[in-house]
């Protein structure tokens, strides 16, 4: 416990490190304030925001695609990397298309997304999962590959199907790698989602930074991208405390 107390405060370092800075070159006049606003007056903005409807309800539609983007990739990307790493035909299949697919920059894909799926809810979710898949599915194939052979012909060996010994044994062995993986996406899924919404849409808070751009409102541009940064922050550390609790059995969680 103290140990993880020291690590967090450790954590606080370079964040407390750049408000600093950022006060700094406001207050040294290196940037005018109507260009870089102080920390106090963004801050303050975004306290104010969070008790706005309207605010919450741009938040919520934000979560609402991150969520549905991010879960629909984690239900294809575990299955598939699970399978594709114990069925060698599949796997076959699955290794040269994530090779050619995982280094295509997906938001390049947008545009035809918008006009295959419109401007609504749906090109954005799916944006989110072509984005979040590849973390997830590679996390998952390379832990499944890498499951002690020994495990897998013990539990075959005992009776147990080929389904099955998937589900009881390779499963629960590759979970530190397919939790992994799904941290990297879910940040990934941030920062795809509030570009979505830059780009082309008429909620969310990617349009309340452009919004406030195209109204010269300088504060109220930086409070999306501080709303943005500690959804992600947050995110990040519930699914840490998730690992803790669901690995505490594994000897690298001890």
């Amino acid at each position: 416990m103290i140990a993880l107390r020291r690590e967090s405060l450790l954590g606080l370092l370079p964040i407390l490190a750049l408000l600093a800075a950022w006060q700094g070159t406001v207050a040294g006049g290196l940037v005018p304030p109507a260009l870089l606003p102080p920390p106090a007056a963004v801050f303050g903005r975004l306290g104010q925001n969070l008790v706005d409807p309207a605010f919450l309800g741009h938040a919520g539609v934000t979560l609402y695609r991150l969520f549905a983007g991010f879960l629909i990739a984690l239900a294809i990307g575990v299955p598939l990397g699970l399978a594709g790493a114990r069925i060698r035909a599949l796997g076959a299949v699955v290794r040269p298309l994530v090779r050619v697919l995982a280094p295509v920059p997906k938001i390049a894909l947008y545009p035809a997304l918008i006009l295959s799926l419109g401007f609504d809810d749906a090109s954005k979710i799916v944006l989110v999962v072509a984005d979040a898949l590849f973390p997830i599915l590679l996390a998952t194939f390379a832990g499944a590959a890498s499951v002690e052979p020994k495990l897998v012909w013990s539990a075959r060996a005992a009776g147990t199907s080929a389904a099955a010994t998937l589900w009881k044994v390779v499963l629960p062995a590759t979970l530190p790698a397919i939790l992994t993986g799904s941290r990297i996406a879910l940040v990934i899924a941030c920062i795809v989602v509030f570009l979505a919404e830059m780009i082309t849409s008429t909620d969310g808070l990617g349009y309340l930074l452009v919004r406030a751009t195209r109204t010269f409102q300088i504060v109220d541009m930086f409070v999306p991208l501080l709303a943005i940064s500690g959804i992600g922050l947050l995110l990040n550390g519930a699914l840490a405390l998730a690992r803790r609790h669901l690995l505490r059995g594994f000897p690298e969680e001890g």
